[in-house]
């Protein structure tokens, strides 16, 4: 067998076995980020101290603490994607300029990338925040690591 077979039939192996084991994950990441809710939802109500988050009932907060932390979460991941894909174009901007240029060229494209992909993810960053501070929600609160 060749090495290409090889990788072939890891990677094969590889995603079956995410196949089968992501859906236990998100049934996880779902209990915890529901109790992550209820216990905000009991900070909000203990500390009073946002008086749009106080005046809603317990299943109109819970509906928006959690669907706000899973529109976060997944604007996270469509975050993470855009990044990767800017590092990849920024990548062969980098070689194609270093063929040209030499390592001065390379470094120089790598660079104003670099820039680029921070300024994309902070600008990301804030977007998906946005919906979520204008109720006066911690987001830090419901983010899981």
């Amino acid at each position: 067998m060749g090495i290409l077979q090889i990788a072939l039939v890891l990677l094969l192996i590889g995603g079956g076995w995410t196949l089968l084991t992501r859906g236990k994950a998100t049934r996880e990441r779902d209990a915890l980020t529901l109790r992550r809710v209820d216990a905000y939802i009991e900070t909000i109500r203990r500390e009073r101290s946002n008086r749009e988050l106080v005046a809603m009932s317990d299943s109109e907060l819970r509906d928006l603490l959690h669907s706000g932390a899973r529109n976060y979460r997944i604007a996270g991941q469509k975050r993470g994607w855009i990044v990767l894909g800017v590092g990849a174009v920024t990548l062969m901007a980098g070689i194609v300029v270093g063929s040209q240029d030499g390592w001065r060229g390379f470094g120089i494209a790598v660079a104003v990338g670099a820039v680029v992909a921070y300024g994309v993810n902070e600008f990301l960053l804030r977007q998906s925040r946005a919906p979520l501070e204008r109720h006066g929600v911690d987001v830090e609160r419901l983010t899981i690591e």
